[in-house]
């Protein structure tokens, strides 16, 4: 073949690498596992990279009836969370031929308008937050192979469901603040009927209830800083001893707080504890510093986006909710 005059085909692959057409396929296509062995795959990858070989997408897709495009569904993309999940799932999508085509849910709930003109007809696959749900029927989702993120796998929609450990990161929350000798929480809840804030408010009720000596209040706000700061100004000028320990459902919610505690003449921690949860660019863009729980959004969307590609080939998707971290800064410490 003469190089650069000529695109290679997949049986000049197979020739520099020394196997069938068939190997370049399996290869090529990522289902090569068991068929092929290792270093065989390793030679085709090399061929194929040397040749400047790339598979002609379009006729294989008209073969497998397959369009290669996955929808993400996420709530409207206020916080930079969504946006890494997406940075994640594509990542993985890329890498096995897939496209991702993101689409935030007005207001994060309720009926969204279908972006295709038929989403089953232009789609391969849905991945759906909890939040942006309803916006599945409207698109059709439902009825395409769907993985559902941050959901009830008890009562999900989909396929799979992948999960980060929120749980988790309540009682590592919990434990820090109690440790530090906390015993009066407010509770400052996403003002959203979700399956990820039930989790929240669930976990850090029944962690305090085993604690001796804690008290719980719980506030709700809907996820904004305004709303949060209001919520917070509400709470801080109720009658009764005031809370130490102010624990947010993300940290949106948390900088609402910190405006609402200043505002009261109060400090952070010296007067107030404050945790957040998601460790947002905004943990580290107020002072003091919030202690958050971090959560991969990267490695959650390419999660999704593996477990979606599982689905499509029968595989059992990958099992077990992600890892979640504290990470403790400057507005806990303490109480007076």
């Amino acid at each position: 073949m003469a190089r650069g005059s000529t695109r290679p085909t997949s049986r000049d692959v197979a020739q520099a690498a020394g196997v069938s057409q068939a190997a370049v396929s399996l290869v090529l296509g990522d289902k090569w596992r068991g068929r092929v062995s290792e270093p065989t795959a390793q030679r085709v990858r090399d061929a194929a990279q040397e040749l400047g070989y790339r598979p002609n997408l379009a006729a294989r897709n008209l073969r497998l009836g397959r369009t290669r495009t996955v929808l993400l569904v996420v709530p409207a993309l206020t916080t930079e969370f969504f946006a890494e999940v997406y940075t994640g799932a594509a990542r993985v999508a890329a890498a096995h031929g897939f496209g991702v085509v993101l689409y935030p849910s007005p207001e994060g709930v309720g009926p969204a308008r279908d972006p295709f003109a038929s989403a089953q007809a232009a789609l391969d696959g849905v991945i759906a937050s909890s939040m942006a749900a309803d916006a599945l029927t409207a698109i059709r989702g439902d009825q395409l192979p769907l993985v559902m993120l941050d959901s009830d796998p008890e009562g999900s929609l989909g396929a799979a469901t992948v999960n980060l450990d929120i749980a988790d990161g309540i009682r590592q929350v919990t434990e820090h603040l109690l440790a530090l000798g906390h015993r009066r929480f407010l509770h400052l809840a996403a003002d959203i009927p979700s399956w990820t804030f039930e989790v929240r408010a669930r976990e850090l009720t029944s962690r305090l209830t085993d604690a001796t000596g804690a008290e719980l209040r719980t506030i709700r706000a809907p996820i904004s800083i305004e709303g949060a700061l209001r919520a917070t100004e509400t709470a801080l000028a109720a009658p009764g001893p005031r809370p130490t320990a102010l624990v947010c459902d993300d940290d949106k919610l948390a900088v609402g707080a910190y405006k609402a505690i200043r505002r009261a003449g109060l400090r952070v921690p010296d007067d107030l504890s404050v945790t957040g949860l998601d460790d947002l660019g905004l943990a580290t863009a107020i002072d003091p510093e919030l202690t958050t729980v971090r959560l991969d959004a990267e490695a959650f969307g390419e999660r999704g986006m593996r477990a979606l590609l599982a689905v499509l080939d029968g595989r059992p998707p990958e099992e077990g909710d992600l890892p979640v971290s504290l990470v403790v800064r400057g507005s806990t410490a303490p109480p007076r």
